[in-house]
């Protein structure tokens, strides 16, 4: 007499699925009952070994041993196998007017300091002087005026503040502005560099036995909000950076990549307090209104 209940490996995912019991959210079923059938047709496409399967665990568990208050190798992980930028491509398919969005990265656990516009974001006097200009826009190109600005950025050795506290100053390479009438920002930074993200724990194993650099161009972070209107989080490329083509988070977007063009002019850059010459970069922001990229993604 044969009991569909029980498990077996042809029925596996469905056994699971249909425990499931009725206290179980529509949503929540979907997910676990996609999951469940994908991971255990995956097992059965390679053939799982006992000691694979056994290493696997041992990898997850010291994924999530890794983390503390200033790293997040789950979150590692999850960029450098290209689930972060999926993740947020599906999420936040951009209009064909609008700025599109990229990964948040994992260095984003700290409030940005709030900082009048022209400030200079580079504490530690360090790197290449730049002035970065932008505007915010809504998809008509109407300026938003008040919009928030948020930036951060690793300093010009690769490295973010909470990676050094006790070797950069407090809140170096951040700030939090926000916009004039006329929508515009500015302020002064220094030109980012490429860096490797965090590669002495486990997702660093992984890229080494899977032949892959750990290397993220060079950037800046933004986050961008205003009123009535979808937040985007997204970053600026440096043109002539290494890594353009093989980021190991696979979040360059042709569209974010500028050029920082050399600025030779003594009195311009007195003015600014840089040396000469210096870099400077423009980098316009449009927000679509809340609800377009529901409607765009649908």
């Amino acid at each position: 007499m044969s009991r569909r209940g029980l498990f077996s490996e042809e029925r596996s995912a469905e056994v699971v699925v249909d425990s499931f019991g009725d206290g179980t959210g529509p949503r929540l079923r979907e997910i676990l009952s996609s999951l469940v059938t994908h991971l255990h047709a995956f097992v059965k496409e390679v053939q799982l070994t006992d000691e694979e399967w056994r290493v696997g665990v041992d990898f997850l568990t010291a994924t999530g041993q890794s983390c503390n208050d200033v790293r997040q190798e789950f979150i590692l992980l999850s960029d450098v196998l290209g689930v972060s930028t999926l993740v947020e491509t599906i999420n936040h398919r951009a209009l064909d007017d609008t700025t599109e969005q990229t990964v948040l990265g994992p260095f984003h656990m700290v409030e940005s300091p709030d900082r009048e516009l022209g400030a200079n974001i580079a504490l530690d006097g360090g790197g290449e002087q730049c002035l970065v200009t932008g505007r915010v826009t809504g998809p008509e190109g109407t300026p938003l005026a008040g919009a928030t600005v948020d930036v951060w950025q690793a300093n010009a050795d690769g490295f973010y503040d909470v990676q050094q506290p006790a070797i950069q100053p407090h809140r170096n390479l951040r700030g939090l502005f926000r916009t004039d009438e006329d929508g515009r920002f500015w302020f002064r930074t220094i030109v980012p560099r490429f860096y490797p993200i965090p590669d002495d724990g486990p997702v660093g194993v992984l890229l080494e036995r899977t032949g892959r650099h750990p290397n993220r161009p060079a950037h800046m972070h933004f986050i961008v909000a205003a009123e009535g209107y979808q937040p985007v989080t997204t970053h600026l490329f440096v043109d002539d950076s290494a890594y353009l083509d093989s980021d190991v988070v696979f979040g360059v977007k042709e569209s974010l990549i500028r050029q920082f063009v050399v600025i030779d002019d003594p009195d311009r850059a007195a003015k600014l307090e840089f040396d000469s010459p210096y870099r400077a970069v423009h980098f316009d922001v449009t927000l679509s209104q809340e609800g377009e990229r529901m409607v765009a993604s649908s």
